[in-house]
């Protein structure tokens, strides 16, 4: 089998396995295929949002809501301070952690 592991501060996080071989796997245990759906667009979000003030009002720290989004918290507090501009893809989990729906324009 071919295996990659996807490694996050020295531990194993994820295990990623070709679409093939994952089909195989849900086979052997008794479940049926797995279906992708795939979105129409990736949605852009133009509106600019206090990160920093949204996280807070939840009650979120900084390590807490870069590690829910998959990002560091260095990375994230560049964003809040706005010396980075978060992508798309960013900003999606970040408005989903924080609950501020997915309004795209």
């Amino acid at each position: 089998m071919n295996v990659q592991v996807i490694m996050r501060d020295g531990e194993a996080e994820y295990a990623v396995v070709p679409w093939g071989e994952y089909q195989a796997l849900l086979a052997a245990a008794g479940r049926g295929a797995a279906q992708v759906v795939k979105p129409a667009a990736a949605p852009t979000f133009d509106e600019k949002l206090d990160w920093k003030a949204l996280r807070e009002a939840r009650g979120f720290s900084l390590e807490m809501l870069a590690r829910s989004v998959g990002i560091s918290p260095s990375y994230l507090e560049l964003i809040e301070n706005g010396e980075r501009e978060a992508s798309d893809a960013i900003q999606h989990g970040l408005r989903r952690a924080l609950g501020t729906g997915e309004s795209a324009s």
